[in-house]
């Protein structure tokens, strides 16, 4: 990923469509930005850099991956390692998430406590 410190980052706030929470757009805009910094040369970073500076929206970015790198197929490789998980394991991982989550809520509270903000629109990121 360039890096040019103008360039536009997307916030959370774009994300709120597919998410329908703003906890979750911040944890969606969070694995998008940590993807991007992939290979340049892997298909799901591209895209993730696509969406991540503006270029692209998230839907038309997925629909865009080439078949062998879609989501669809990643899903389905996921979907394998899951069912191949203990359920001491698969527990461990669902309370991992949901911890995550909330610190995501936790941090948009502190943020918008911070900056003496109380309405529903989720914070804008830029770096």
């Amino acid at each position: 990923m360039q890096s040019n410190e103008n360039q536009r980052e997307v916030g959370d706030v774009e994300f709120m469509d597919l998410a329908k929470d703003e906890a979750r757009a911040r944890m969606l805009r969070k694995m998008l930005k940590n993807l991007a910094q992939g290979d340049e040369r892997d298909p799901l970073a591209e895209m993730a850099r696509g969406v991540m500076t503006g270029r692209r929206g998230i839907r038309e970015a997925i629909d865009g991956l080439p078949r062998d790198e879609s989501l669809e197929v990643r899903f389905d490789n996921f979907q394998q390692r899951w069912d191949a998980m203990s359920e001491s394991e698969r527990l461990a991982a669902e309370r991992e998430s949901a911890e995550f989550l909330e610190e995501q809520r936790r941090e948009i509270k502190a943020e918008r406590e911070s900056a003496g903000r109380w309405d529903a629109t989720p914070p804008r990121h830029r770096g």
